[in-house]
């Protein structure tokens, strides 16, 4: 790995190294020591996190209830180098280290292991139509580098995996409603209950808001599912889980150039069905099989207007259906070695008759064969290796390998070091979209903003680390770092191309573009940590700061990153059923997409914003009843991810899209004795 600059290896790496030797001598007799959470998503084995080959943030249930959060990608945000921003208020843009289009493609996202990402999203993750409420996360996972030996190709630069709670858990209905600032109403009813063998847990969600003010962008969504745990005997279960989300959205500017992107009401409706046999001779022993399917469908339609061309139709309508089927084997042939490996098969069919002028693109297929191997070679020793080989349509069979070094120097105190290397999942719509908007009357082409190019190839990632994970006994205080460098090539831009013939007649207003390879590569270098620290009891202290060094020879790549970002949480428990929560965010200058505009380059600027939550829980009648007050974006209105097309138009650099403060009241009622809401 190439040497760092001196301003990204200090203090912070200096003090990892210096935490891994000075270390309290009563550290091995803490029983703190003894208790490490097994994390799934880094190798698909089971291990503690001083274990891990890589760097893994997990977020709990108790974390996730204690900001107060409606939406999921919102959480997101307590992870060291993750960049979130919204253009609206129900469009995330989620990204680890940024960089990515307008639909970020970098990151595997998974629900109990299962891909969710689609076609629909232009490749990306819908975050406000999936499938899934809030309420029913037990924990959520997050990979931060490369996992592509472990995920397949999208797992790119890391991997979220949102793990379900399983329907024993908390028998009875639970009721959750929010009300508040922008007409913010919510409302979601679970019930868990059954006896063994057979156990269920439903959930019901209603989100209602009218967004940022001053913007179109209403929300009103709808979410169902019903999990099934079946434990057909002592070897044996089976799970299965039906979800389904419906919305409508407002989207759109009112002065959009042609009106472009101009305001609409849009809907969605996405299905997901996930059936798993899990079996069991031992705990070190264990076969998965999974079938999943999802089915997207999204109605996205409006009239341009132009000079002598007054309504002219345009969409983004499309259809995503995505069917895998996949086993998974898992054993541990002797107590200090465990591999798992796994085949896959997947068949995704996109219906986008706008997106993709001449015809839509082939039914894509991806084959899938993925192993790791834990070998403990010493007491204080482990190493990983694992790889996987991948063939998607129309591109060439690949390999992802990586290689990992886990060294115990002393109880509580671990380095690692790797190397990993990934490929991005072809882009369909990169590869294959041809828009054109036709004047009805005459059946004259009048733009052709997206050119297809089928030659377009993956982009490949070459991922080296070090890091630290350390536990102290003082505060009970745990810390992760991990120093990066990754190198990107074939880097896909989207990038203006000579007018096709016949060229469109407003092609001197709106020219054409395609997606093409970067000629050189892209570095992404840096630092990044995460402290938890429990100076007294009833309060922990939360920090999660990232430093990125970005090298790029392509105007405006560079802007697609934020160069630092970092949030400080603190949680209390005041006593008496009184709990908080306050975090401050600060963000640096990020571009985030690539919106093309030509030659205008526009970057959001740096800003602080704050979120508190504060609740109150009590037992009424032999029912635990919690109130509670959440704010959200204190301080001044600011941008975090611009829509630069309409940006350019408005001809200035104030902002087009601030997000304003918001604040709710919720109140969550558990209807069975006993039971936490």
């Amino acid at each position: 790995m190439a040497a760092f600059p001196s301003h990204l290896l200090s203090p912070h790496l200096t003090i990892a190294l210096l935490a891994s030797v000075v270390i309290p001598a009563s550290a091995a007799e803490s029983p703190y020591f003894e208790e490490l959470p097994l994390v799934l998503s880094a190798t698909r084995l089971p291990q503690p996190r001083h274990e891990v080959p890589g760097a893994v943030t997990v977020i709990d249930r108790e974390l996730i209830a204690a900001t107060g959060y409606r939406d999921l990608a919102r959480v997101l945000r307590l992870v060291a180098g993750m960049q979130v921003g919204q253009e609206r208020g129900h469009a995330q843009w989620v990204t680890y280290h940024g960089l990515s289009s307008d639909y970020p493609t970098e990151m595997q996202v998974l629900v109990d292991g299962r891909s969710v990402i689609n076609g629909s999203a232009f490749g990306g993750v819908d975050w406000t139509g999936l499938p899934l409420a809030l309420d029913e996360v037990d924990r959520i996972e997050v990979v931060r580098g490369t996992n592509a030996s472990s995920f397949g190709a999208n797992a790119f630069l890391g991997v979220i995996n949102i793990i379900t709670r399983h329907s024993v858990e908390d028998p009875g209905l639970r009721v959750n409603l929010r009300a508040g600032d922008d007409r913010i109403r919510d409302a979601t009813f679970t019930w868990s209950g059954g006896d063994s063998p057979l156990t269920l847990r439903a959930t019901a969600a209603t989100q209602r808001d009218d967004g940022f003010d001053g913007l179109h962008d209403t929300r009103r969504t709808d979410t169902f599912s019903l999990r099934g745990d079946l434990q057909i005997d002592a070897a044996d279960a089976l799970l299965v889980r039906l979800a389904g989300n419906t919305g409508e959205r407002g989207n759109g500017y009112p002065n959009s150039v042609f009106d472009n992107n101009g305001t609409r009401q849009s809907w969605n409706r996405s299905h997901d069905f996930h059936l798993q046999w899990q079996h069991n001779e031992s705990a070190d022993d264990e076969w998965l099989v999974n079938y999943y399917r999802n089915h997207e469908r999204v109605r996205d339609e409006w009239f341009a207007s132009a000079p002598m061309f007054p309504a002219v139709p345009l969409d983004r309508n499309r259809e995503n259906v995505r069917d895998s089927v996949g086993i998974q084997r898992r054993s541990a042939p002797t107590p200090d070695l465990q591999h798992v490996w796994g085949l896959e098969a997947q068949r995704e069919d996109v219906d986008a008759p706008f997106l993709y002028f001449g015809g839509n693109p082939d039914v894509q297929y991806l084959y899938r064969g993925s192993g790791n191997v834990e070998w403990r070679a010493r007491d204080d020793v482990t190493l990983n290796l694992g790889g996987a080989v991948e063939k998607y349509s129309g591109a060439k069979t690949h390999l992802s390998p990586r290689a990992f070094a886990n060294w115990q120097v002393a109880p509580g105190h671990t380095l690692r070091a790797g190397y990993s290397r990934g490929l991005r999942q072809h882009n369909v719509f990169a590869r294959y979209s041809d828009i054109r908007a036709i004047d009805p009357a005459s059946g004259a082409v009048l733009v052709r903003p997206y050119l297809p190019n089928p030659d377009l190839k993956q982009t490949r990632v070459g991922a080296s680390e070090i890091g630290y994970f350390g536990r102290f006994e003082t505060w009970s205080t745990t810390l992760d770092v991990r120093v990066f460098e990754e190198n990107i090539r074939n880097f896909v831009v989207r990038v203006p191309q000579p007018d096709p013939v016949p060229a469109p007649l407003l092609s001197p207003f709106l020219g054409s573009t395609r997606y093409e390879n970067l000629d050189s590569a892209v570095r992404l270098r840096g630092i990044e940590y995460e402290l938890s620290t429990r100076p007294r009891p009833g309060t922990e202290l939360r920090v999660a700061h990232a430093i990125i060094d970005r090298d790029s020879s392509h105007p405006g790549i560079e802007d697609r990153s934020a160069p630092y970002s970092a949030v400080v949480s603190w949680i209390q428990d005041w006593g008496g059923g009184w709990k908080s929560m306050f975090s401050v965010l600060r963000m640096g200058p990020l571009a985030g997409g690539d919106g093309y505009v030509p030659r205008y380059r526009f970057v959001a600027r740096p800003y602080t914003t704050s979120d508190a939550n504060i609740t109150y829980t009590t037992n009424i009648a032999g029912h635990t009843v919690q109130l509670g007050l959440t704010a959200q974006n204190i301080g001044p209105r600011h941008q975090e991810f611009a829509d630069r097309s309409q940006q350019a138009a408005s001809g200035s650099n104030d902002p087009v899209n601030e997000v304003c403060p918001t604040a709710y009241l919720s109140l969550s009622v558990a209807l069975e004795r006993g039971k936490r809401p």
